[in-house]
C-alpha cells in the first residue's frame, strides 16, 4: 500500500489525498508535525532531502516528493490528466503557475494566520497579500466563460489550484468579489469522491 507522510493543514498535502481518494486509491496516512520539526529528522531526511510534505511512498521505499510532480504521476493514464498533448502542458503551466504565483503568496499568508506568526511578518505581509490577489485576479480572468482551467473539465490543474484557493480565507483573503472564481469552488467541490481538506481519508499508520 502506498504511504503519504502529510500534516493534515497543508494544502499540498490535501491535493495528493484528494486525489488518492477520487482515484479510489487506497493508502496509508502518515502524519507529520511540520510545527514540531518532524520533517527535520533523519527518518524524513531519508525520504525527502528538502524537509517538505507531501511525500508519497511506495512499498518497494521509492519516494516522490513535490505536490504537483505527485499529481502528475498519480494521474498518467487517467481523465485527471488531458490526453491531448498541447492541454496536457497547459494543465503544467498552471500547476507551475499555482506554486510559482500562487502558493508562495496565499498559502505562506494562511500559514502565518494558522501558526499565530503574523504578527513577525509585518514588514512582509503588504507584499505578500498584493501578490495573492494578483494572483487571484490571474484566474478570475481566466476562468470567464470557463466551468475548468483547462480544456473545460475537471483536471489535476483544478486540483493544484483549488486547495489553497478554497481555503483563502483563512488568510484574510477576501473572495466575494471574484464570481468566477467562487463559482469553480462550488463545481469542485461537487466533482465524485472529493473530499474536504478536513475529511479523514485513508488508513491511519
Amino acid at each position: 500500500m502506498l504511504r503519504l507522510y502529510d500534516y493534515f493543514e497543508s494544502g499540498n498535502a490535501y491535493k495528493v489525498r484528494l486525489l488518492l481518494h477520487q482515484l479510489d486509491i487506497p493508502f496509508e496516512l502518515v502524519p507529520v508535525d511540520i510545527l514540531e520539526g518532524e520533517t527535520r529528522n533523519a527518518a524524513f531526511e531519508e525520504k525527502n532531502l528538502n524537509h517538505r510534505v507531501p511525500v508519497l511512498e511506495w512499498p518497494d521505499g521509492r519516494c516522490l516528493a513535490e505536490s504537483n510532480a505527485i499529481l502528475l504521476h498519480l494521474a498518467e493514464g487517467t481523465d485527471f490528466l488531458p490526453s491531448d498533448p498541447f492541454d496536457r502542458a497547459l494543465a503544467t503551466q498552471w500547476m507551475f503557475f499555482e506554486q510559482y504565483s500562487h502558493e508562495p503568496y496565499i498559502a505562506v499568508v494562511r500559514f502565518w494566520h494558522f501558526s499565530g506568526t503574523v504578527g513577525e511578518h509585518e514588514d512582509e505581509l503588504e507584499a505578500k497579500v498584493a501578490r495573492g490577489y494578483e494572483a487571484l485576479d490571474v484566474m478570475e480572468r481566466h476562468l470567464e466563460g470557463r466551468s475548468f482551467f483547462v480544456a473545460d473539465r475537471y483536471s489535476v490543474a483544478d486540483i493544484a489550484l483549488y486547495a489553497y484557493t478554497h481555503v483563502a480565507h483563512e488568510g484574510k483573503f477576501d473572495l466575494d468579489r471574484y464570481a468566477n472564481i467562487r463559482a469553480w469552488l462550488e463545481r469542485v467541490a461537487s466533482q465524485p469522491r472529493y473530499v474536504g481538506i478536513e475529511d479523514e481519508v485513508g488508513t491511519k499508520a
